[in-house]
């Protein structure tokens, strides 16, 4: 686009960037370009009442969202992952202990805290297990298993609802099948 800014008039130029523009002695022309900075120059005429231009504008920089690579683990490191999965402890006094001493254990059955602190240990294992199986579905995904994209693994994972013993204790042959089983059904619900 060629822009007198004197006038306010304007003219698109060639694709090869080429133009010609009638002007004014001491006009303002600017040359705007998608994805270039402006480019502006005042109109001083040759002797042929002519002014010629040869600019380079060069591009501006692209910005491009970082992009994280993560390599694939592989199925021993998930077997481990999985049979290491385990809700952290949290301190509670049960049993006999609670004769020992009672307050303490009135404390961890009624104060926000503790119950703070035991919601707080559940996520994180709930956490931990999204995590696992997240890993397995880029695994299965890899390995052409079933077709699911990164931004769908949350609804997946969410309709799964696998169960912790199984996670920690199904062979990888009982894992495929369940999850392939599942992804149909999901695909089913989805279309």
């Amino acid at each position: 686009m060629v822009v007198n800014k004197t006038t306010g008039r304007g003219v698109f130029g060639q694709p090869s960037g080429q133009f010609s523009v009638y002007a004014n002695q001491g006009d303002l022309i600017a040359l705007s370009t998608k994805g270039y900075p402006v480019y502006q120059f005042i109109v001083t005429p040759d002797e042929n009442c002519q002014t010629k231009v040869l600019a380079y504008v060069e591009r501006l920089p692209q910005e491009i969202p970082d992009v994280v690579v993560r390599p694939l683990k592989t199925l021993e490191q998930i077997k481990e992952e999985r049979e290491n999965l385990a809700m952290r402890e949290t301190r509670l006094v049960t049993g006999v202990n609670v004769l020992e001493s009672p307050i303490t254990a009135l404390y961890q059955a009624f104060s926000k805290k503790e119950q703070n602190k035991r919601w707080i240990a559940e996520q994180q294992f709930k956490d931990d297990q999204r995590r696992i199986v997240q890993e397995l579905l880029r695994l299965y995904v890899a390995f052409d298993i079933i077709e699911l994209t990164e931004s769908q693994f949350d609804a997946f994972i969410t309709f799964l609802n696998i169960d912790e013993q199984f996670i920690k204790t199904a062979t990888e042959m009982e894992l495929v099948l369940f999850i392939k089983d599942k992804y149909e059904h999901f695909k089913q619900l989805n279309k």
